[in-house]
């Protein structure tokens, strides 16, 4: 059956600029935050463990070792929930977040973009953990790894309810609060320029390039929800290959 999804617009995103307030306390605030290292971020990482499961879910103890890509590595805390594999390559382009981790000998290539990865490689799995809602080329980024999949394979992606009511309020009653009370700033504008992509805006792309994308949401639904995670097998690789020539 034809693949009858619609690719959003407004693509590639452009994000908003950033104060100097901002700007001179973001390094610190984003590694802080990936780290857990405040009150509201471990409150944070507790709950974001729904995330990395999901994403993990294809794979036991007993799970012969998979080739995988993630996109979006971080500071590496996906692999406290894989088994050990020698395959496993990341794209991250913030360095400075998994420089100096006791995990990074647990990777076996680094790239800061998609671009990077050699053509020829082939994957068991593609992951991805709360990395989508940032990129503002998304659609490439999905086109392009399609082409690295295996037969069979498939892109594992899981991301915050962006857009949604529950997902706001519980951001604001947190990370946001402690962010003011420790900078006196609006936790909302570098939210803004953070989350480029709201999660339907997400679940449009993959459907777009994937003609069987299957989810489940941590909550009641995608819009009373905080986290949503799809795996999305039988890329549509002329529709990629079409987007692709067309930038």
């Amino acid at each position: 059956m034809k693949n009858s999804a619609k690719l959003p617009s407004g693509f590639p995103k452009k994000r908003i600029d950033l104060p100097a307030e901002y700007l001179s306390i973001y390094t610190k605030h984003y590694q802080e935050n990936r780290g857990g290292e405040t009150t509201a971020s471990a409150l944070s990482q507790k709950m974001e463990s729904w995330l990395h499961r999901q994403v993990a879910k294809d794979l036991t103890s007993s799970t012969l070792p998979k080739a995988t890509l993630e996109i979006g590595a971080g500071n590496l805390n996906q692999l406290r929930y894989e088994p050990e594999s020698d395959q496993y390559d990341i794209i991250e382009p913030f360095v400075n977040l998994y420089e100096g981790s006791p995990l990074l000998s647990r990777i076996r290539s680094t790239y800061t973009d998609v671009s990077e990865v050699p053509q020829a490689n082939r994957y068991d799995r593609i992951t991805s953990v709360a990395t989508f809602e940032h990129i503002c080329n998304l659609p490439e980024v999905v086109a392009r790894s399609a082409f690295f999949l295996k037969e069979g394979a498939s892109l594992r992606v899981s991301i915050p309810s962006e857009g949604t009511f529950l997902w706001t309020l519980g951001w604001k009653m947190t990370t946001g609060l402690e962010f003011k009370h420790r900078y006196g700033l609006d936790y909302g504008r570098l939210m803004a320029y953070e989350h480029v992509n709201k999660a339907a805006e997400i679940e449009d792309v993959l459907r777009y390039f994937f003609a069987n994308v299957t989810g489940i949401v941590f909550g009641l639904s995608k819009q009373i929800s905080l986290y949503q995670f799809f795996e999305c097998k039988s890329p549509d690789l002329p529709r990629c290959s079409a987007y692709l020539s067309s930038l």
